[in-house]
């Protein structure tokens, strides 16, 4: 599930965040139908803002980092019960088609910053073979992290109480969509990953499509 309105991390209700994504998600599908035809030419939804967040190498990454690179981005966390294992994996499927393209990053945000250090996330990263230098999974405070997340890149990161909580690790609701961002910084598509209905392969290859088509942009 994901959203693409703005909301205010950390702190919102289950229940307005169930009716927010139920919205957010009927949006995705609807432009993920859109953008299938014309990956060349994707719309603008929105200019990413400054941010400088730390790396799994304790590197700092700004937004200026990543001018001129097309990136695919996310949003997990490493004790994640969830989709998180599959997004992940899918990322690294993502890299392993991208290999040889020059121009492109892969950036995947924590939503559970205060455990997610670099060295949680390096030991992550290595888990399944990420290049750092074409995979960045970036940490930094929450307010850093609800910024670029939910402000620039329309993923909602929410933390769920203890009493809705099934086990000790079912700590936050959180999008499941990639965003892709031009080199410009701009926003400029969004893809379900998984779910009922969704074609994981049609996903990656459109994903690809778009960085292909969006790494032709001047």
């Amino acid at each position: 599930m994901n959203s693409t309105g703005r909301t205010f991390p950390w702190t919102i209700t289950i229940g307005l965040l169930l009716i927010l994504l139920t919205l957010a998600l009927a949006f995705v599908l609807a432009n993920l139908k859109s953008q299938k035809p014309h990956v060349s030419s994707l719309p603008v939804y929105n200019q990413v803002g400054g941010f400088t967040l730390t790396n799994q190498d304790g590197v700092a990454v700004s937004l200026n980092d990543l001018r001129d690179q097309v990136w695919v981005a996310d949003i997990i966390f490493t004790r994640c019960p969830g989709p998180c294992l599959r997004m992940t994996k899918q990322m690294k499927e993502l890299e392993t088609a991208l290999k040889s393209t020059k121009g492109v990053k892969l950036i995947s945000l924590t939503t559970d910053p205060e455990f997610d250090t670099p060295a949680v996330l390096k030991k992550y990263a290595d888990r399944f073979g990420a290049d750092s230098n074409r995979w960045e999974f970036l940490t930094g405070t929450k307010k850093q992290i609800g910024d670029l997340a939910i402000d620039s890149l329309k993923l909602a990161a929410i933390e769920k109480k203890p009493e809705d909580r099934e086990s000790e690790n079912d700590l936050f609701v959180h999008s499941t969509i990639f965003v892709v961002v031009d080199k410009r910084g701009q926003l400029r598509a969004v893809f379900e990953t998984g779910g009922e209905g969704v074609d994981w392969n049609e996903s990656r290859k459109n994903i690809l499509d778009a960085v292909k088509g969006l790494r032709k942009e001047g």
